[in-house]
C-alpha cells in the first residue's frame, strides 16, 4: 500500500566525449542569419518562456533560428505562446534504457497520456531510492547511501519498471539486484552521475512534441562507493521515500507530470511486505520554498528525497541534505557544478549533466542549422549559466562557431524584449 502524505501538493565526470552524427538539415542554409546571430538559445522554463516567445514574434523576428534546451519542453508552448514556432528546435535528455517500453505502458494506462521530459528519470529516482531503503533494512539514509550503487549497478539479477514486487522481494533477501531503468541502464559513476546518457533532438509539431533523432554517448564506467552486503529483511512496516519537485512557478507544467510518474513507480510496490510511506513537497521552483519545503521532509525523518527538480534549487539545498545524513537523488537537476558539489556521497542523479548537452546543441546548431554565429538568453541561475557557457564553448572549440552575445534574464518578467534586443544585437 502506498500512502500519500502530501501538506502542499505539489557530467564531467563522464568526460569529453563526441557525439553521433545528426543527420538532416531543417530550413535551407540561405535563411539562416540576417543582422545578428544566425542561431539564437534560449535557455530557461516554459512559463517565462510564453512571454519570451511572445515578444520575438511580436517584435524582434528577423529568422533567426531558434534552440530551446529540455527546461523549455513544452508541447503547449504554440498555443500559449499564439504561433506554430516552426523555427524552433529543441534538444532534451532521452529516455532511451532498455524499460523504456514497459514504463511508457504503465504511464499511458494509469494517466491515459504520453509521458513527457524528465518522467522515465523521476519514475527510475524513485525505484531506485525505495529498492535501496529496503535493500537497507531500515529508513536511514547513512544505510541508504551504502546501497544505491548494489541495487542500480552491474553485477546483479536484472528487474525493469514491471518487476519491482520481485525486485523488491530479492533486496529483502539480501540478494545482488541490477534495476534497469526506463531513462538509461541507471548505473552510477563514482561522483553519483549516470554512466551513460542520450539526448533527443526535437521539434514542435501539431501533435506536441515530435522527436527527430537521438544522440547517444558512451560514459565513463559505472562506479563509487558501496556497501558490501544487503541487510534486507522485512520486519518492519514502511519505507520512507518523499519528493521535493515543482507542481507551481516557473517549472509547474514540467513538475506535474515528474510527480505523477514518481507515484506510479511507488504504486508498482503494492504487492510486496512494505507499505510504501511517500509525501510530496512542491518546490514552487523557488529557492527559499525549497529549502523550507525540502527541511520539513528532513524533520519528519525520510531518508531519501526525490529532487528537486531545477538546479539552481538543488544546489541551494544539497547542503542540507547531506548534513543530515539523507540521500538526494534529483531526475532533472543537470547543471554541470553538481558532479563536484561537496555532498559526502548523498546526491545522485538520474538525469546527465549538461557537460553533454552543451555538445548536443551546439552540433545542432552547425550541423542541423548551419549556424556560424550564435547567442544565448539564459535564465539567471546555476542552470542556465553553466548551460550558457558550455553550448558557446562547444560551439567555438568543436565546431569552429563564433558565440556573440550571452545575455541572462530573470524568471517571470513581464517583458523581455530589452533582452531579446541585447541578444539578437549585431
Amino acid at each position: 500500500m502506498v500512502q500519500r502524505l502530501n501538506r502542499r501538493r505539489v557530467l564531467s565526470s563522464i568526460g569529453a566525449v563526441g557525439t553521433v552524427g545528426l543527420a538532416g538539415c531543417i530550413g535551407d542554409e540561405d535563411e539562416v542569419g540576417g543582422d545578428g546571430p544566425d542561431v539564437l538559445n534560449i535557455i530557461g522554463y516554459p512559463e517565462s518562456g510564453i512571454q519570451i516567445f511572445r515578444d520575438f514574434y511580436s517584435d524582434h523576428d528577423n529568422g533567426t533560428e531558434i534552440i530551446v534546451p529540455d527546461g523549455m519542453q513544452d508541447g503547449d508552448l504554440p498555443n500559449e505562446v499564439g504561433n506554430d514556432m516552426e523555427n524552433v528546435t529543441g534538444t532534451g535528455p532521452s529516455s532511451d534504457g532498455p524499460n523504456e517500453d514497459a514504463y511508457t505502458d504503465l504511464y499511458e494506462d494509469a494517466y491515459d497520456a504520453t509521458p513527457g521530459v524528465f518522467t522515465a528519470h523521476t519514475f527510475d529516482a524513485v525505484a531506485v531510492c525505495i529498492l535501496a531503503n529496503i535493500a537497507a533494512g531500515e529508513n536511514d539514509g547513512e544505510a541508504i547511501r551504502g546501497q544505491m550503487r548494489r541495487i542500480a549497478n552491474p553485477n546483479g539479477d536484472e528487474y525493469g519498471p514491471g518487476e519491482l514486487e520481485e525486485a523488491a522481494a530479492a533486496a529483502a533477501d539480501g540478494d545482488d539486484i541490477n534495476y534497469q531503468g526506463a531513462s538509461s541502464t541507471v548505473d552510477f559513476d563514482d561522483v553519483g552521475d549516470p554512466a551513460e546518457a542520450a539526448y533527443d533532438v526535437w521539434e514542435l509539431g501539431g501533435d506536441g512534441i515530435e522527436t527527430v533523432d537521438t544522440v547517444t554517448f558512451e560514459g565513463s564506467d559505472p562506479g563509487g562507493e558501496m556497501d558490501d552486503d544487503s541487510p534486507g529483511g522485512t520486519d518492519r512496516d514502511d519505507v520512507m521515500v518523499s519528493m521535493l519537485l515543482p507542481e507551481t512557478g516557473d517549472l509547474g507544467q514540467l513538475g506535474t507530470p515528474m510527480v505523477q510518474a514518481g507515484e506510479l513507480a511507488a504504486d508498482q510496490f503494492d504487492g510486496t511486505d512494505f507499505d510504501i510511506d511517500l509525501q510530496v513537497e512542491d518546490t514552487e521552483t523557488d529557492e527559499d520554498t525549497t529549502i523550507s519545503n525540502g527541511g520539513a521532509l528532513i524533520d519528519a525523518g525520510y531518508p531519501s528525497i526525490v529532487g528537486a527538480g531545477s538546479s539552481g534549487n538543488t544546489v541551494s539545498f544539497v547542503g542540507d541534505s547531506s548534513s543530515a545524513n539523507v540521500v538526494q537523488c534529483s531526475p532533472s537537476s543537470t547543471a554541470l557544478s553538481l558532479s563536484d558539489i561537496d555532498d559526502d556521497g548523498y546526491f545522485f542523479r538520474t538525469a546527465p549533466s549538461d557537460l553533454l548537452q552543451g555538445q548536443v546543441m551546439a552540433e545542432v546548431a552547425a550541423n542541423r542549422l548551419g549556424a556560424e554565429t550564435v547567442a544565448t538568453m539564459y535564465v539567471n541561475n546555476d542552470y542556465g549559466q553553466q548551460l550558457s557557457e558550455q553550448f558557446v564553448s562547444a560551439f567555438e572549440d568543436e565546431q569552429g562557431g563564433e558565440g556573440l552575445n550571452q545575455v541572462s534574464f530573470e524568471s517571470e518578467q513581464g517583458s523581455y524584449s530589452g533582452e531579446l534586443e541585447s541578444a539578437l544585437s549585431d
